[in-house]
């Protein structure tokens, strides 16, 4: 399809208008950021993957009836969504102990939890996104308290759907985040998960060898990201024989 006016780009998407009202068309970059996009690189192919993955997952999550944003993959790089107003808040959930947890806490990474821990985080890259409370969204109204609410059920049912898709593959979740979108059909509004979800935005652990096949791989220098993608892409059934070429698409201005 023909390239439309690009509305925003981040570390990981470019976002352009959709060819319908309402739409928008996901661009998945090859660039990879970590620690406030103080360490960046480009990753031939991630974005290949990543477009693959996160289809997958949010067609797995509308089939169990949690609502998304995306409507449907276009090609290998991008995806076509519903626009949406997105809530500024980085939704977490761990399931394990890792990453900023740990520092903060003192807990050995990867230590079960009692049970899973919803955390919030104000999105702002200039302030590093920071870690809020319920009373600081509520005080400053990022969302109401049955947003706050409807927000919890969501991320917890993203939480079951995904751990029980990678217990199946032989993969731990320890932790995602997700972005949640506000979507209006006339004066009725709806919460739906938007953004992506991939192994840029979840901690994924090999569960007999403790391998890592998530973005930590390029945090710590622990190998090739595109291999570990493509592992887990492999044993979803997402990409079961051939990594993705090498290579970045010729663009259609």
């Amino acid at each position: 399809m023909a390239r439309r006016k690009k509305i925003y780009e981040g570390k990981a998407k470019t976002l352009y208008e959709g060819p319908e009202p309402g739409t928008i068309v996901q661009y998945f970059k090859d660039d990879a950021t970590a620690f406030n996009a103080e360490k960046r690189d480009v990753i031939e192919g991630k974005g290949v993957l990543n477009n693959l993955l996160s289809e997958f997952f949010m067609q797995g999550l509308g089939q169990i009836g949690v609502p998304t944003h995306f409507l449907k993959r276009l090609n290998m790089r991008e995806q076509l969504v519903r626009s949406c107003e997105i809530i500024p808040l980085e939704v977490i959930v761990r399931n394990y102990a890792a990453g900023s947890m740990s520092k903060r806490l003192g807990i050995n990474e990867g230590t079960q939890l009692p049970r899973p821990i919803v955390e919030y985080c104000y999105k702002d890259d200039a302030l590093g996104d920071p870690l809020v409370t319920e009373e600081h969204i509520a005080a400053f109204g990022w969302a109401s308290q049955q947003d706050m609410d409807d927000i919890l059920s969501l991320a917890l049912r993203v939480n079951d759907f995904l751990s029980g898709v990678m217990l199946a593959v032989g993969i731990r979740l320890v932790d995602f985040k997700i972005e949640i979108g506000r979507v209006y059909d006339g004066d009725f509004q709806r919460l739906v998960v938007a953004d992506e979800i991939s192994p840029d935005s979840c901690r994924l652990w090999d569960i007999e060898t403790g391998q890592k096949l998530d973005k930590d791989v390029f945090r710590r220098d622990l190998g090739s990201l595109t291999d570990a993608y493509t592992e887990v892409a492999r044993r979803l059934g997402v990409m079961p024989n051939n990594p993705p070429a090498a290579g970045k698409p010729t663009l259609v201005n």
